[in-house]
């Protein structure tokens, strides 16, 4: 969808995060749909993905995103505890819906429930754990786009960007790479320059997912280090004018007496038992 225009075109520093975060990186299986998404494949097994097709169909699902007058219309589903985060700053920056964890059965088709909604468009992380969506907007005439990964089926999906949706900084970086087409299509960021909001530069590292167990381990690594850092830098007050305490050891060996024997008993005279009267085995 780049129509050949050099100003759509992928640009060096997006294939470089995009290697670096193993987008392009498949799974063993392929589905017969995703076949036409696959550059290549490994020695074992390993299918890659050709990156200048995830780019074209970024682009298409930008251009359908941005053409929601209302961006609360569009609805970012996942359920994968990685992608949380992506999609909360995507909907931070974009003005989208966000729905977190399990999606309700009905939401989409009951209209008694509370959480009924009617999206324009909705965007989901991986169509296999996320079926119950794509099921539902199915019936309500709802279009989907999907990342999908070499083995993702493409029943009732209308757009699917082709990536690595099982790496949490690869989905962490098509949902950056997601939000700044879509911002750019809008008229809010500029193509020429970085990712700017508010003059803040948004980051993809911003969308990535972090463990909180990793988290503490920084912090407490991070302290141990300051710890060790005061300690080695903490200066200690020297007095140089202050006179050494110096003591005599010749007086303190000449006090001891090695002539004198011990008080007690004497050398040779036999030890005794506990009645007071000579050991017969001393030995």
């Amino acid at each position: 969808m780049s129509g050949g225009h050099e100003s759509s075109s992928l640009v060096q520093d997006d294939v470089v995060r995009l290697l670096a975060t193993y987008t392009h990186i498949g799974t063993t299986n392929v589905d017969h749909q995703m076949e036409q998404y696959i550059y290549a494949r490994r020695a074992d097994g390993t299918h890659i993905i050709n990156l200048k097709q995830t780019w074209e169909k970024l682009l298409l699902a930008a251009r359908a995103i941005a053409a929601v007058e209302n961006p609360a219309d569009v609805i970012v589903v996942s359920a994968r505890q990685f992608a949380h985060r992506a999609l909360m700053k995507y909907a931070a920056h974009t003005g989208a819906t966000p729905v977190f964890g399990r999606f309700a059965p009905g939401a989409l088709t009951n209209q008694i429930q509370k959480n009924f909604k009617e999206p324009r468009i909705i965007i989901i992380s991986d169509p296999r754990i996320d079926h119950q969506v794509v099921t539902e907007a199915s019936y309500a005439n709802v279009p989907i786009i999907a990342f999908t990964n070499s083995d993702s089926p493409l029943k009732l999906i209308d757009i699917a960007i082709p990536c690595n949706n099982k790496a949490a900084q690869a989905v962490g970086l098509m949902w950056w790479l997601l939000a700044r087409e879509v911002l750019i299509l809008r008229g809010k960021v500029s193509r020429d320059g970085p990712f700017l909001i508010e003059n803040t530069e948004i980051m993809p590292d911003l969308y990535f997912f972090r463990d909180p167990a990793e988290i503490k381990k920084e912090q407490a690594a991070e302290e141990f280090e300051a710890g060790q850092q005061e300690a080695i830098t903490t200066e200690v007050p020297l007095d140089f004018t202050a006179a050494p305490d110096i003591k005599d050891w010749a007086a303190e060996a000449n006090a001891d007496n090695w002539n004198g024997q011990p008080a007690g008993q004497e050398w040779g005279q036999a030890p005794r038992s506990t009645n007071g009267e000579p050991d017969k085995y001393p030995f």
